[in-house]
Protein backbone atom coordinates (compact mmCIF):
# COMPACT_ATOMS: atom_id res chain seq x y z
CA UNK A 1 0.00 0.00 0.00
CA UNK A 2 1.35 3.43 -0.89
CA UNK A 3 2.28 5.97 1.71
CA UNK A 4 -0.73 8.10 0.82
CA UNK A 5 -3.09 5.24 1.62
CA UNK A 6 -1.28 4.03 4.71
CA UNK A 7 -3.40 4.28 7.87
CA UNK A 8 -0.28 5.41 9.75
CA UNK A 9 0.31 8.36 7.44
CA UNK A 10 -0.11 11.60 9.36
CA UNK A 11 -0.95 15.08 8.11
CA UNK A 12 1.56 16.98 6.07
CA UNK A 13 4.15 18.99 7.95
CA UNK A 14 3.34 22.60 8.80
CA UNK A 15 5.81 24.05 6.26
CA UNK A 16 4.25 21.93 3.52
CA UNK A 17 0.74 23.00 4.54
CA UNK A 18 1.84 26.65 4.46
CA UNK A 19 3.37 26.19 1.01
CA UNK A 20 0.18 24.60 -0.29
CA UNK A 21 -1.95 27.37 1.18
CA UNK A 22 0.41 29.98 -0.23
CA UNK A 23 0.16 28.32 -3.65
CA UNK A 24 -3.63 28.35 -3.48
CA UNK A 25 -3.71 32.01 -2.39
CA UNK A 26 -1.27 32.97 -5.15
CA UNK A 27 -3.25 31.24 -7.90
CA UNK A 28 -6.47 32.80 -6.62
CA UNK A 29 -4.94 36.27 -6.72
CA UNK A 30 -3.49 35.79 -10.22
CA UNK A 31 -6.78 34.49 -11.58
CA UNK A 32 -8.71 37.49 -10.29
CA UNK A 33 -8.99 39.96 -13.16
CA UNK A 34 -9.87 42.89 -10.91
CA UNK A 35 -6.83 42.29 -8.72
CA UNK A 36 -4.56 41.97 -11.76
CA UNK A 37 -5.75 45.36 -12.99
CA UNK A 38 -5.04 46.86 -9.59
CA UNK A 39 -1.72 45.06 -9.12
CA UNK A 40 -0.18 45.33 -12.60
CA UNK A 41 -2.17 47.31 -15.17
CA UNK A 42 -2.76 50.49 -13.16
CA UNK A 43 0.85 50.71 -11.86
CA UNK A 44 2.15 50.31 -15.42
CA UNK A 45 -0.21 53.02 -16.65
CA UNK A 46 1.00 55.27 -13.83
CA UNK A 47 4.61 54.52 -14.80
CA UNK A 48 3.93 55.46 -18.41
CA UNK A 49 2.10 58.62 -17.37
CA UNK A 50 4.88 59.80 -15.07
CA UNK A 51 7.48 59.08 -17.73
CA UNK A 52 5.87 61.29 -20.39
CA UNK A 53 4.85 64.19 -18.13
CA UNK A 54 7.12 66.77 -16.43
CA UNK A 55 5.74 66.18 -12.91
CA UNK A 56 8.93 64.53 -11.64
CA UNK A 57 11.45 66.73 -13.43
CA UNK A 58 14.24 68.19 -11.30
CA UNK A 59 14.22 65.52 -8.57
CA UNK A 60 17.72 64.18 -9.09
CA UNK A 61 17.26 61.73 -11.93
CA UNK A 62 15.46 61.01 -15.15
CA UNK A 63 11.70 60.75 -15.07
CA UNK A 64 11.69 56.95 -15.19
CA UNK A 65 14.45 56.71 -12.55
CA UNK A 66 12.38 58.79 -10.13
CA UNK A 67 9.06 57.18 -11.04
CA UNK A 68 9.96 53.48 -10.90
CA UNK A 69 10.70 53.16 -7.15
CA UNK A 70 7.35 54.79 -6.38
CA UNK A 71 5.59 52.42 -8.78
CA UNK A 72 7.20 49.44 -7.05
CA UNK A 73 5.92 50.83 -3.75
CA UNK A 74 2.47 51.21 -5.30
CA UNK A 75 2.60 47.55 -6.36
CA UNK A 76 3.30 46.52 -2.77
CA UNK A 77 0.35 48.55 -1.51
CA UNK A 78 -1.94 47.19 -4.24
CA UNK A 79 -1.20 43.54 -3.47
CA UNK A 80 -0.59 43.58 0.28
CA UNK A 81 -3.23 46.08 1.35
CA UNK A 82 -6.03 46.36 -1.20
CA UNK A 83 -5.86 42.93 -2.82
CA UNK A 84 -5.23 40.90 0.32
CA UNK A 85 -7.62 43.00 2.40
CA UNK A 86 -10.53 42.47 0.00
CA UNK A 87 -9.81 38.75 -0.43
CA UNK A 88 -9.55 38.20 3.33
CA UNK A 89 -12.69 40.21 4.01
CA UNK A 90 -14.83 38.09 1.71
CA UNK A 91 -13.19 34.84 2.92
CA UNK A 92 -14.27 35.91 6.39
CA UNK A 93 -17.81 36.67 5.23
CA UNK A 94 -18.32 33.25 3.62
CA UNK A 95 -16.85 31.33 6.55
CA UNK A 96 -13.67 30.27 4.77
CA UNK A 97 -11.42 31.75 7.45
CA UNK A 98 -13.32 30.11 10.29
CA UNK A 99 -13.19 26.72 8.55
CA UNK A 100 -9.48 26.90 7.69
CA UNK A 101 -8.55 28.10 11.17
CA UNK A 102 -9.90 24.82 12.60
CA UNK A 103 -7.96 22.59 10.19
CA UNK A 104 -4.37 21.35 10.79
CA UNK A 105 -3.25 24.47 8.92
CA UNK A 106 -4.33 26.61 11.88
CA UNK A 107 -4.62 30.35 12.12
CA UNK A 108 -0.87 30.91 12.11
CA UNK A 109 -0.43 28.75 9.03
CA UNK A 110 -3.27 30.53 7.26
CA UNK A 111 -1.70 33.94 7.87
CA UNK A 112 1.73 32.61 6.83
CA UNK A 113 0.20 31.29 3.60
CA UNK A 114 -1.31 34.70 2.84
CA UNK A 115 2.02 36.42 3.49
CA UNK A 116 3.76 33.93 1.20
CA UNK A 117 1.24 34.64 -1.56
CA UNK A 118 1.80 38.39 -1.20
CA UNK A 119 5.56 37.92 -1.54
CA UNK A 120 5.23 35.70 -4.62
CA UNK A 121 2.89 38.12 -6.38
CA UNK A 122 5.10 41.04 -5.36
CA UNK A 123 8.11 39.28 -6.91
CA UNK A 124 6.18 38.92 -10.17
CA UNK A 125 5.19 42.58 -10.03
CA UNK A 126 8.82 43.64 -9.52
CA UNK A 127 9.82 41.49 -12.48
CA UNK A 128 7.17 42.96 -14.80
CA UNK A 129 7.64 46.57 -13.70
CA UNK A 130 11.43 46.20 -13.80
CA UNK A 131 11.38 44.91 -17.37
CA UNK A 132 9.00 47.64 -18.58
CA UNK A 133 10.93 50.35 -16.74
CA UNK A 134 14.18 49.01 -18.20
CA UNK A 135 12.73 49.32 -21.69
CA UNK A 136 11.85 52.94 -20.83
CA UNK A 137 15.42 53.63 -19.74
CA UNK A 138 15.47 52.87 -16.01
CA UNK A 139 19.03 52.47 -14.75
CA UNK A 140 19.00 51.64 -11.03
CA UNK A 141 22.19 51.41 -9.03
CA UNK A 142 23.24 47.73 -8.89
CA UNK A 143 24.08 48.02 -5.19
CA UNK A 144 20.60 49.39 -4.51
CA UNK A 145 18.78 46.15 -5.25
CA UNK A 146 19.50 44.39 -1.95
CA UNK A 147 18.41 47.23 0.38
CA UNK A 148 15.64 48.19 -2.05
CA UNK A 149 14.10 44.72 -2.01
CA UNK A 150 14.46 44.57 1.78
CA UNK A 151 12.59 47.88 2.11
CA UNK A 152 9.95 46.63 -0.33
CA UNK A 153 9.36 43.47 1.75
CA UNK A 154 9.08 45.57 4.92
CA UNK A 155 6.58 47.82 3.18
CA UNK A 156 4.59 44.79 2.05
CA UNK A 157 4.54 43.53 5.64
CA UNK A 158 3.26 46.88 6.84
CA UNK A 159 0.47 47.01 4.28
CA UNK A 160 -0.43 43.34 4.83
CA UNK A 161 -0.88 44.03 8.53
CA UNK A 162 -3.07 47.03 7.72
CA UNK A 163 -5.09 45.04 5.19
CA UNK A 164 -5.71 42.23 7.67
CA UNK A 165 -6.67 44.76 10.34
CA UNK A 166 -9.33 46.31 8.10
CA UNK A 167 -10.54 42.95 6.74
CA UNK A 168 -10.82 41.43 10.20
CA UNK A 169 -12.72 44.23 11.90
CA UNK A 170 -15.30 45.62 9.46
CA UNK A 171 -17.87 44.16 7.08
CA UNK A 172 -16.61 42.93 3.67
CA UNK A 173 -18.52 45.65 1.82
CA UNK A 174 -16.88 48.26 4.02
CA UNK A 175 -13.48 46.60 3.48
CA UNK A 176 -13.99 46.91 -0.27
CA UNK A 177 -14.83 50.60 0.02
CA UNK A 178 -12.12 51.46 2.56
CA UNK A 179 -9.24 49.69 0.81
CA UNK A 180 -10.10 51.06 -2.62
CA UNK A 181 -10.58 54.59 -1.29
CA UNK A 182 -7.30 54.50 0.63
CA UNK A 183 -5.53 53.10 -2.43
CA UNK A 184 -6.64 56.15 -4.42
CA UNK A 185 -5.89 58.68 -1.67
CA UNK A 186 -2.52 57.24 -0.69
CA UNK A 187 -1.56 56.67 -4.31
CA UNK A 188 -2.33 60.27 -5.26
CA UNK A 189 -1.55 62.23 -2.08
CA UNK A 190 0.26 59.80 0.22
CA UNK A 191 3.79 60.31 -1.08
CA UNK A 192 4.06 56.82 -2.49
CA UNK A 193 4.27 57.70 -6.19
CA UNK A 194 4.67 61.48 -6.15
CA UNK A 195 7.38 62.72 -3.74
CA UNK A 196 6.29 64.94 -0.88
CA UNK A 197 7.84 68.08 -2.37
CA UNK A 198 5.49 67.86 -5.34
CA UNK A 199 2.37 67.49 -3.20
CA UNK A 200 0.10 70.28 -1.86
CA UNK A 201 1.55 72.07 1.16
CA UNK A 202 -1.08 70.63 3.50
CA UNK A 203 0.05 67.10 2.68
CA UNK A 204 3.81 67.64 2.81
CA UNK A 205 3.99 67.69 6.59
CA UNK A 206 2.25 64.37 7.19
CA UNK A 207 3.11 62.02 4.32
CA UNK A 208 6.49 61.08 5.84
CA UNK A 209 4.65 59.54 8.79
CA UNK A 210 2.36 57.45 6.59
CA UNK A 211 3.40 53.96 5.43
CA UNK A 212 2.86 55.08 1.85
CA UNK A 213 5.12 58.13 2.12
CA UNK A 214 7.78 56.26 4.09
CA UNK A 215 7.88 53.38 1.59
CA UNK A 216 7.95 55.63 -1.47
CA UNK A 217 10.69 57.87 -0.07
CA UNK A 218 12.76 54.92 1.19
CA UNK A 219 12.73 53.22 -2.21
CA UNK A 220 13.57 56.45 -4.04
CA UNK A 221 16.51 57.08 -1.70
CA UNK A 222 17.71 53.49 -2.11
CA UNK A 223 17.54 53.35 -5.90
CA UNK A 224 18.47 56.97 -6.68
CA UNK A 225 21.03 57.72 -3.97
CA UNK A 226 22.15 54.27 -2.83
CA UNK A 227 21.33 54.98 0.83
CA UNK A 228 18.99 53.45 3.38
CA UNK A 229 16.89 56.19 5.03
CA UNK A 230 16.55 54.86 8.57
CA UNK A 231 13.80 57.29 9.66
CA UNK A 232 11.56 56.00 6.84
CA UNK A 233 12.46 52.40 7.68
CA UNK A 234 11.60 53.09 11.33
CA UNK A 235 8.20 54.48 10.30
CA UNK A 236 7.49 51.34 8.27
CA UNK A 237 8.60 49.11 11.14
CA UNK A 238 6.35 50.95 13.60
CA UNK A 239 3.34 50.67 11.27
CA UNK A 240 4.03 46.95 10.85
CA UNK A 241 4.26 46.32 14.60
CA UNK A 242 1.29 48.50 15.58
CA UNK A 243 -1.03 47.31 12.80
CA UNK A 244 0.05 43.72 13.34
CA UNK A 245 -0.62 43.92 17.08
CA UNK A 246 -4.01 45.54 16.45
CA UNK A 247 -4.92 42.87 13.89
CA UNK A 248 -4.00 40.10 16.34
CA UNK A 249 -6.03 41.78 19.09
CA UNK A 250 -9.22 42.62 17.16
CA UNK A 251 -9.30 40.29 14.15
CA UNK A 252 -12.62 38.44 13.94
CA UNK A 253 -12.50 35.07 12.21
CA UNK A 254 -16.26 34.90 11.55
Amino acid sequence: MSKLLSPNAGPASLPRRILQQGRYETITMLRNGEQLILAVVLPLLALAGLTVTPLLDGLGGSRVDVATPGILALCAMSTAFTGQGIATGFDRRYGVLRFLSTTPLGRGGLIAGKILAVLVVLFLQVLVVGVVAGLLGWQPRPEAWLPGLGILVLGAASFTALGLLVAGTVRPEATLAITNLLWILLGALGGIVVPAERLPAVAQGIVHFLPSGALGQALRDAFLLGIVPFPAVLVLLLWTLLAGAAAIRWFKWN
